[in-house]
């Protein structure tokens, strides 16, 4: 599925595109050396510690990157989120004139002041490092948001944050006929 600004894109743009639809997964060599990092940031959410919050998001960053191949951004790790009548900016990916990537990421929400769920900051914070990746490691430029992006993001985010299940979920019947019926 291509998103509607597709059109919009020049040829050479359109190409980049159709790659970086086609590239849906990023697999990490070893997603369980990220595990303590991954921990830790959401120890620090909880806390509500930003320094704390700072420190694993550079090195989840610095991490992942390192396993796919790709520098380490310089991460930081802000207060409120800017908001305007369009919404809430909650991460953002730039390179400066001097190459380097930086990620900010945003921990608390504009309207409330509210700390950012974990899973909400995680997948922001690989949302942002897609972009870097997309630049460095796959050599997209620019990196748009197509399916394949969002499906990058979400494979980064299945190898470190796995889902629980619900609170209060039923388990799941096993396969086959349902009890209490025999053939």
């Amino acid at each position: 599925m291509r998103f509607a600004y597709y059109d919009r894109l020049s040829r050479r743009d359109q190409a980049v595109y159709r790659r970086s639809d086609g590239v849906t997964a990023l697999p990490l060599r070893d997603p369980e050396a990220l595990a303590p990092a991954v921990e830790r940031l959401r120890a620090a959410l909880a806390r509500d510690d930003a320094s704390e919050a700072a420190v694993a998001s550079a090195e989840i960053a610095g991490r992942l990157s390192a396993q796919l191949g790709a520098s380490p951004p310089v991460v930081q790790v802000l207060a409120v989120r800017p908001s305007e009548d369009w919404g809430e900016l909650q991460g953002l990916y730039t390179q400066d004139a001097d190459e380097v990537a930086r990620i900010r990421v945003w921990m608390r929400t504009a309207r409330k002041g509210n700390v950012v769920a974990f899973r909400t900051f995680l997948r922001t914070l690989l949302h942002e490092l897609c972009h870097h990746l997309d630049f460095e490691v796959l050599g997209l430029s620019p990196s748009f948001h197509t399916e394949g992006f969002f499906r990058r993001e979400s494979s980064l985010m299945r190898q470190l944050a796995p889902a629980r299940p619900r609170q209060g979920a039923l388990p799941l019947p096993p396969p086959g006929p349902p009890p209490g019926r025999r053939r």
